[in-house]
């Protein structure tokens, strides 16, 4: 098992960037707490609205908005584990994940390929994913493998079942998988539970680990709530990335787009440990700023860096394993 390096812990030497002191997380935490009260989120299905109903969180039926108290909020942060593994098929590639810890991935997902053989600019294909997969397998600077590009040449309302299939074939170190509904992300899994040796073992060591995003501002879509749903009753670890565009669908300044950002992981965290209470959670972020120029999303720019690096700032401060994703 591998137990990666840390960063942003204070040492006697090296550079870390800490864009915010203590007390100005404080405040962007209780801002975000605000948001979720009187705001509050919209949740377009039905059994997530059950579930925070059930937990104690107000509910408008025809709005579709929920209000996240305060003390539901933060019970949800306490509940999730700040440790756990992330298994693969080989034991020699499982690694601890817990705040601050470094590791490294590719991301997803690419819908073009440039074919290594002829040099055509093409659709991606079920080859490629499988294809991309023994190279990340072979790459000892990667930790995990997230689908780099996705299958064209398969229906797509079970693309993502037919991406992790060729995911678990061709790799054995743990993989990330994008399910978009629950009946996927459940096929998924028992999928994953076959070549395990069960549901209880896949629960014991999960090999995967989903994703899911909420839309900026403040929603939580259909696909995203099953997903967060279903992974937290099968115990498999879930990163809610937040994708918030700062100028664009969040407020242009850094601290006002991480409010924004925070209450839309909270808002997934939450509904994750009113489902299954200690289930393992990653904090996501792929937030970056708009290209006011050409209203596109600037990855890559200055601006991103200050922003991941307060949203790792903000999951240390939540003592939650994070995922940040283009730097």
């Amino acid at each position: 098992m591998k137990r990666n390096l840390f960063a942003g812990r204070p040492r006697s030497g090296g550079l870390s960037v800490n864009v915010f002191t203590e007390s100005e997380l404080e405040e962007i935490h209780f801002a975000s707490l605000e948001v979720l009260e009187r705001a509050g989120v919209f949740v377009e299905d039905d059994e997530a609205l059950d579930i925070f109903s059930d937990g104690g969180c107000p509910v408008n039926r025809d709005t579709h908005m929920v209000c996240i108290p305060p003390h539901v909020a933060e019970d949800a942060i306490r509940s999730a584990p700040s440790r756990y593994v992330l298994y693969g098929r080989d034991p020699k590639n499982d690694f601890v994940m817990e705040p601050g810890r470094v590791a490294f991935t590719n991301f997803s997902e690419g819908i073009r390929v440039i074919d290594v053989e002829t040099g055509e600019y093409r659709d991606s294909t079920k080859k490629d994913v499988a294809d991309i997969a023994r190279l990340n397998d072979y790459l000892s600077e990667m930790d995990t493998h997230e689908i780099a590009v996705g299958a064209k040449d398969v229906p797509p309302e079970t693309a993502a079942v037919h991406n992790t299939e060729v995911q678990l074939l061709n790799t054995t170190k743990p993989i990330g998988v994008g399910p978009l509904s629950g009946v996927e992300a459940k096929a998924i899994f028992q999928m994953a539970a076959e070549v395990v040796g069960g549901e209880d073992e896949l629960r014991r060591r999960p090999i995967l680990y989903s994703g899911v995003c909420p839309v900026s501002p403040l929603k939580l879509p259909r696909d995203a709530t099953e997903v967060i749903i279903e992974s937290s009753r099968w115990w498999i670890p879930d990163n809610i990335l937040s994708m918030a565009m700062a100028g664009g669908s969040s407020p242009v300044t850094l601290a006002g787009t991480l409010v924004t950002h925070n209450a839309e992981v909270l808002a997934g965290i939450t509904l994750a440990q009113l489902t299954e209470r200690g289930c393992p959670v990653m904090y996501g972020s792929s937030t970056t700023a708009m290209d006011l120029k050409l209203a596109a999303a600037s990855v890559g720019s200055p601006e991103i860096a200050m922003i991941s690096a307060a949203v790792a700032q903000m999951a240390r401060r939540y003592l939650l394993p994070s995922f940040v994703a283009g730097l």
